[in-house]
């Protein structure tokens, strides 16, 4: 539900290189859905996750979290999935909004590197799942990556 047909899910498929290796074709994207990554959890019972292409959001002024879903006036629990796809359809997807960063974090080595919009970003996702975040992705390269609870 919180895929953006828009110039924002424009901006994150192509900075973010999202497309199929094989067909080429584009691939859907928008915000971080919580509920979704809440339902998720649920199923799995995560102990912590990576966040990759935080790189991705690097120049936006706002970025958006979906926090919860509405269907029919009532806000579904967290973790609560519709149904069917007829109620999916339905979805109202509530939003938190944060400033972004408007840098880039390629040269971050260290959490405590990232700029502090950055680490907003990332500790409202882990407020949000009450799920811990380990890796966090900061360029292309697969070496890019931060270790952040290493260095808490």
């Amino acid at each position: 539900p919180t895929e953006q047909r828009n110039e924002y899910g424009e901006h994150l498929g192509t900075v973010g290189a999202e497309f199929g290796t094989t067909t080429g074709r584009k691939r859907r994207c928008g915000w971080l859905d919580i509920p979704l990554l809440q339902y998720s959890n649920l199923l799995n019972a995560y102990s912590s996750m990576n966040i990759t292409k935080l790189d991705v959001l690097d120049d936006m002024d706002e970025i958006q979290i979906g926090t919860a879903y509405t269907l029919n006036g009532q806000r579904l629990s967290a973790g609560a999935m519709p149904s069917t796809m007829d109620d999916l359809a339905q979805i109202e997807v509530e939003y938190e909004t944060l400033p972004g960063w408007n840098t880039s974090i390629a040269q971050c080595k260290t959490y405590q590197e990232l700029p502090t919009n950055a680490k907003k970003y990332i500790e409202t996702i882990e407020r949000l799942t009450e799920i811990p975040v380990s890796w966090i992705g900061v360029g292309p390269d697969r070496h890019d990556m931060i270790n952040k609870l290493q260095q808490s």
